[in-house]
């Protein structure tokens, strides 16, 4: 067939919740368009139902995740970062779309990124030795103390940065044990949703990372007063609407990070590793 005859083959994108590829339940999508305004995928626009399953998936997948080494938690994430280095050219052009950014800037976000994955891997068997460790007490006791992942982490992504901050807020939460539900960056949602399919085809569970595409603050209300949601990044909410689902997650005195505005390409330092983590403590008698 002479090529200029051959019908185009137009990519659909869909949600990722449980490791597993379905459309919104509403069957509604929206139009993703470039920093032009030119259109560039029709995306699954999801729902609050959508927002309950990836949370049902997300601690069905906890107990596994959570129980898992570190030592093993790290292998899996550099296998990502594995695969994302060899996906390199697509992800730089989807950025480059998504940001209006030439494409040298944007393959250096899209190196960054990976670099950044590559960065938090390394902490899976180390973030105990900072975090934890012996507590000086007045008695005849051992006291230690050791952090373990919160539990399911609902995670607005960065509005501006839809790759590098993306993964600057999921790989922190997820390399600790925790499992999260991401809502992708409204305007800018396709490099989230090429990443699910890095992380379908990588050795991460099912359920670790969920990741959802519509409106941030339609899918952030209903994750907000989700009971089973134990901790909420509010990366990529407004000053509004960060106050709003503040309020909501009180109910069940969630965990909440609202870090305000951030430089994505600065140092991450290790805020996010320990902010969603608690810590167990452990008295024991001391032998004589």
């Amino acid at each position: 067939m002479n090529t200029v005859d051959r019908l185009s083959v137009l990519k659909t994108y869909k949600l990722y919740v449980g490791g597993k590829f379905p459309r919104s339940e509403s069957g509604r999508v929206y139009e993703v368009t470039d920093s032009k305004g030119a259109w560039l995928a029709n995306a699954p626009l999801a729902s609050r139902k959508d927002a309950r399953d990836a949370v049902v998936a997300a601690r069905k997948a906890f107990g596994g995740w959570s129980g898992a080494t570190a030592y093993n938690r790290g292998q899996i994430l550099y296998r990502v970062a594995e695969m994302l280095e060899g996906r390199r050219d697509q992800f730089t052009a989807e950025v480059a779309a998504a940001e209006g950014l030439s494409k040298a800037k944007a393959a250096a976000q899209v190196d960054a990124a990976i670099d950044r994955w590559v960065w938090y891997a390394g902490w899976s068997d180390k973030v105990a030795q900072i975090a934890g460790g012996a507590n000086p007490v007045a008695g005849p006791y051992f006291n230690l103390s050791s952090p373990e992942p919160t539990g399911v982490v609902a995670v607005l992504a960065p509005q501006e940065s839809s790759f590098l901050g993306l993964v600057s807020v999921i790989a922190p939460a997820i390399v600790t044990g925790n499992t999260v539900v991401v809502a992708a960056a409204e305007g800018a949602p396709l490099p989230a949703l090429s990443l699910a399919e890095v992380l379908a085809t990588s050795d991460l569970p099912g359920g670790v990372v969920n990741i959802l595409s519509g409106r941030t603050a339609e899918l952030g209300a209903p994750l907000a007063a989700h009971q089973d949601v134990n901790a909420l990044d509010l990366a990529g909410a407004d000053e509004e609407l960060a106050t709003e689902l503040e309020k909501a997650a009180a109910d069940n005195l969630k965990r909440v990070l609202r870090p305000g505005t951030v430089n994505w390409t600065a140092d991450p330092g290790t805020g996010r590793l320990l902010g969603f983590m608690e810590m167990k403590t452990v008295w024991h008698p001391m032998g004589v």
